[in-house]
């Protein structure tokens, strides 16, 4: 019964002879194990993974030593991939590189998971960066990860074994990315935190400049940067860096400031030279005069250097007694050399205010030494606006003349029409007021004031001209042909007669004479009255020749009056 059983096995029985024919039941396809190296024949090597059949690998997978011999022997039990248990020709697929990458990569996650760096080698140039090996693995290197600065050479990076941190691991699809620049990152924010310990403000130490900017220069402390400043370089102004350092030059430099937080070093060369603003106040004091050399000019003004490292600055409204509203690039230039005054000097706050046009004369003062008050002067009319002209005078001055001042006996708006622009008139000077820059002037002044004195009274007669007809009467001139006077003879004052009560009967240009009736000096206005001069005149001829009572008729008086009045007029 038991030799039945023994010839015939069970299901269970035969599944147990099977596994054991293939050598147990811990392999897998597509798993990592065990083989023995039971024989080398030409390039390969015959491995038993302890199943019926061997599997083949080419030596070269497992390496050579330094003759370039194979390092792999009989004997030898390594590690190689299963692929598959036996192929077509009855042979186990086996490979030792892909066991070599299945054990990196078990080996990498386990790094990638402890955040450390992990050795490997570069080894060739893709679209966008580099393949790094791994040993074993292959990673790929971004160009911007491979160093702090954009490198230009990666020759000499190549198959060099150096750390590399795991930025990213996809074992799925196979991909790794890496990172140079961050080890070199913080292998150099290490160094930067041991330097920087080690550094003292107010320090004096000899560095290297290793770039230039707009704003300033990076010295090289040995290891550690600090920035120099170009406020820093110099007491003087410095437009550039340039004009100071150049890449290369050894440089001593005193450590300004340090901050802990950032680890920025601010770094000085002007705090290792005397500072040239002690005792400025007792060198420059207000009122002195200087000679100075333009250094910089704004829309404000223009900077002034009086000796190196000290500024001053003429605000745009101390550069030109005359020039006003100009900018300040209209009046100087860079470099030009100037003779100035110093007005205020503020040491706490490192300024010195300047002025220009203090160092020449003022040419109000000279125009009130060479033309005083009363005098007369000529220039030519520059403009005419809703006050007055303003007259060209000596010395790029202007002198202003009030339309109530430019004649006596018209009204300023109507003077004002008689003049244009580039017209050459001459007038008074007024007043002249230094302190606030004006010339007042006169035109008329030159002709007199007619209203002066006794030039008119009342009942004085006045022969006068026709210059305007009107329904309600006319207006006429009279007086000195240089300062004339206009009045206006109503209708009613035209004649003792209404019927001769016609201003039509006149004509502009016609002449005749008038009595005064009224003078009013203030209002500068003078009344004037043919009616009341005719009546004057007809007393005058009774008086002299006779009464109505004498026999003679009024007309008779009248004829002899005016017969007599002609014969003194001729």
């Amino acid at each position: 019964m038991a030799d039945d059983m023994s010839m015939n096995p069970s299901r269970d029985d035969f599944e147990a002879l099977l596994d054991e024919s293939m050598g147990g039941g811990d392999f897998a396809e597509g798993t990592v194990v065990n083989g023995l190296v039971v024989a080398i024949e030409k390039d390969f090597a015959i491995i038993d993974v302890g199943l019926k059949t061997e599997g083949r690998i080419p030596v070269k997978e497992f390496g050579v030593d330094e003759a370039g011999k194979p390092t792999l022997k009989v004997g030898d039990t390594v590690e190689v991939f299963l692929e598959r248990i036996e192929n077509a020709l009855g042979e186990a697929v086996i490979s030792r590189d892909k066991a070599r990458r299945e054990e990196a990569w078990t080996r990498l996650e386990g790094v990638f998971a402890a955040n450390e760096p992990v050795m490997g080698s570069i080894v060739g140039r893709v679209k966008g960066g580099f393949t790094v090996d791994l040993g074993g693995a292959s990673a790929f290197l971004p160009g911007s990860q491979v160093d702090i600065r954009p490198v230009r050479d990666v020759g000499p990076l190549m198959g060099k074994e150096q750390p590399f941190a795991i930025l990213k691991m996809d074992r799925p699809r196979g991909n790794i990315v890496v990172s140079r620049r961050a080890i070199l990152e913080e292998a150099r924010a290490e160094q930067r935190t041991e330097l920087v310990s080690q550094l003292l403000e107010g320090e004096i130490r000899d560095g290297v400049v290793k770039n230039i900017t707009d704003y300033g220069a990076f010295v090289d402390l040995g290891g550690i940067d600090g920035l120099l400043h170009v406020t820093d370089m110099s007491w003087k102004r410095v437009s550039h860096p340039s004009q100071v350092l150049a890449v290369g030059d050894t440089v001593k430099v005193q450590i300004v400031k340090i901050n802990p937080d950032t680890q920025r070093i601010s770094l000085g060369m002007k705090q290792l030279q005397s500072d040239p603003w002690d005792g400025v106040e007792a060198k420059y004091p207000p009122g002195a005069k200087f000679t100075g050399r333009i250094t910089n000019i704004t829309d404000y003004g223009a900077f002034v250097e009086l000796e190196a490292g000290v500024e001053g600055l003429v605000h745009v409204s101390e550069m030109s007694w005359t020039k006003k509203n100009v900018h300040p690039g209209k009046i100087v230039s860079t470099s030009q050399e100037v003779d100035v005054i110093v007005l205020d000097v503020d040491a706490s706050k490192r300024r010195v205010s300047l002025g220009l046009k203090q160092a020449a004369a003022n040419p109000w003062e000279q125009f009130l030494e060479q033309h005083p008050v009363g005098s007369a002067v000529e220039g030519e009319v520059k403009n005419a606006t809703e006050f007055g002209l303003f007259i060209g005078l000596d010395n790029d001055i202007d002198g202003m003349v009030h339309l109530s001042d430019i004649d006596w006996s018209v009204s300023g708006e109507e003077a004002m029409a008689r003049y244009t622009k580039g017209d050459v008139v001459k007038a008074q000077v007024l007043d002249v007021d230094v302190e606030k820059e004006r010339v007042s002037l006169g035109i008329k002044q030159l002709s007199g004031d007619p209203m002066v004195g006794d030039s008119f009274r009342k009942g004085q007669t006045v022969t006068a001209t026709v210059v305007e007809v009107t329904s309600g009467g006319i207006e006429v001139k009279f007086g000195d042909d240089t300062a004339p006077m206009t009045a206006f003879i109503r209708k009613g004052d035209l004649s003792r007669d209404r019927s001769e009560q016609r201003p039509e009967r006149f004509a502009v240009g016609d002449r005749l004479d008038a009595q005064v009736m009224t003078v009013d000096k203030a209002a500068r206005r003078v009344g004037l009255s043919v009616k009341a001069l005719e009546m004057a005149e007809d007393k005058q001829a009774i008086e002299k020749f006779g009464s109505s009572d004498s026999g003679a008729s009024l007309g008779d008086i009248l004829g002899a009056a005016l017969r007599e009045k002609a014969s003194t007029k001729e």
